[in-house]
């Protein structure tokens, strides 16, 4: 029966004030029945709209079709299609600038619930199904990936599906990328990426962990092994600083060291080998996602006050509303149109305090948002412990200084070919963060299946 109500199927949340003392996924998930109720709001509509925005094309109306039917599994079929990591997507995912933007039930109230609906059918595979995916006969052409991130798990999934014998070189010790070590626990719980990393070993996809490219092999090295292409989906892991004074104090962190201690470290255990440390007074620089994360970490591990601290108004945040509205909830307290320009620490060198100024919004810049400028006369203190800084991330240069021809952008990132991913170099192809510098989980994705068949089309003009 259509469901016409022109508001989404709440989803289900732990209570705020206990949530932000545990790091247990913040969203619940809904029910069959409350999946069902929302998939009957959708229309299924012949164009098909929300798939044009989607970037790994996912054929969206035609799985919430299945919910309706309650065929859980073959709508999850539909999806795993076209994504390889769907229950990280229904999680993390901003479905409200991609695909359910163009809803067509969002003209006269809310979009359908998309994201949520994608979430629910994966989760139920991954409770339900144990029946393993076959793995594809193998056409006898090796492909080197770089990065077991998004971009990178993608590319070797879609590859591995072809036929390619894959394998991706991780640096860290567990594979994920940013899906492990960015994104904490009460938004995306590991065991949900383990599962997802699990399903790609099951179709072939080998993984070599505690391999640095550019330092344990090169990428001219790993053609000499055999392999017939290269995909680079290092991410971008190199944090970028303010350079204001105080910056080298204790309790200075960057918003990737600060929540890989705790993503991957486990930091907020008693037990753990690296913790952070027992801050009470917490400003986080910046207005992103990972600001977010990084502000509602540090109210996690006991810090009494924790600030926002960006030089914008909160209508120019980059962060989804979601991150934003959860953050409010759990007591992070926002000072927009704001911006520190000097770190004070005491005489052991830790941080006691910081200088910021008041901002103005002048002319749009080159990003189309409108320039901050500072206020006269505007200092003034704010009291903290700690500073974290979040204010954007380049990719490390290490791939590119030990690459002879791979070309990059001024700030770092590898010069590809927009429709195919191919780099400077002839069978390299990138993409994700090491492209665009820091971006989103989908668009990594999208980049990852772009240049997945760009290198199936590589390697059959080759030996045609």
């Amino acid at each position: 029966m259509p469901n016409m109500s022109l508001k989404k199927n709440k989803m289900p949340l732990q209570d705020p004030n206990v949530r932000n003392k545990n790091f247990n996924e913040v969203a619940l998930g809904y029910t069959e029945e409350e999946a069902v109720d929302e998939a009957n709001r959708c229309l299924n509509c012949k164009n098909k709209p929300c798939v044009s925005k989607c970037p790994v094309s996912i054929d969206i109306p035609s799985f919430i079709s299945k919910i309706r039917e309650r065929k859980f599994e073959e709508a999850y079929q539909i999806i795993n299609k076209t994504s390889s990591l769907p229950a990280v997507c229904g999680r993390v995912c901003p479905q409200e600038v991609q695909c359910e933007s163009s809803c067509v039930r969002g003209i006269k109230g809310e979009s359908v619930a998309i994201g949520r609906l994608e979430r629910f059918v994966a989760d139920w595979h991954n409770k339900n199904t144990k029946i393993d995916p076959q793995t594809p006969k193998k056409n006898g052409y090796k492909i080197a990936v770089v990065g077991a991130g998004p971009s990178g798990l993608t590319c070797a999934g879609d590859l591995a599906k072809m036929g390619y014998k894959v394998t991706i070189f991780e640096a860290l010790h567990i594979p994920g990328g940013v899906l492990v070590y960015g994104i904490p626990e009460f938004r995306l719980p590991k065991s949900i990426v383990e599962k997802e990393v699990e399903e790609l070993k099951k179709i072939g996809v080998e993984i070599k962990t505690n391999v640095v490219i550019g330092n344990s092999i090169t990428i001219d090295e790993l053609f000499q092994q055999g392999f017939h292409a290269v995909f680079i989906g290092s991410g971008a892991g190199l944090p970028r600083f303010m350079n204001i004074p105080g910056e080298n104090l204790k309790g200075v962190f960057s918003a990737n060291e600060f929540l890989t201690r705790i993503n991957l470290m486990k930091a907020y255990k008693k037990d753990a080998d690296t913790p952070i440390g027992n801050f009470k007074k917490v400003a986080v620089i910046g207005g992103g996602n990972v600001a977010m994360d990084a502000a509602r970490s540090a109210k996690r591990l006991g810090a009494e006050d924790v600030y926002i601290v960006y030089r914008r108004s909160e209508k120019e945040m980059p962060a989804r509303l979601e991150e934003i509205e959860h953050a409010k909830e759990e007591g992070i307290m926002f000072k927009t149109l704001c911006n520190p320009i000097k770190i004070h620490g005491n005489s052991d060198y830790f941080v006691n305090g910081i200088t910021c100024v008041e901002m103005e919004l002048g002319e749009p810049d080159e990003s189309g948002r409108r320039r901050p400028v500072e206020k006269p006369a505007s200092e003034f203190m704010l009291d903290v412990d700690c500073v974290i800084m979040s204010i954007g991330t380049m990719p490390n240069p290490l791939i590119k200084n030990t690459t002879p021809g791979l070309k990059t952008q001024s700030w770092g990132g590898l010069v590809v070919n927009e429709e195919t991913g191919l780099t400077s170099k002839e069978g390299v192809y990138a993409g994700g963060d090491a492209v665009t510098g820091a971006a989103t989980v989908i668009l990594a994705m999208g980049a990852g299946k772009t240049a997945a068949k760009a290198i199936d089309e590589y390697i059959n003009n080759r030996n045609n």
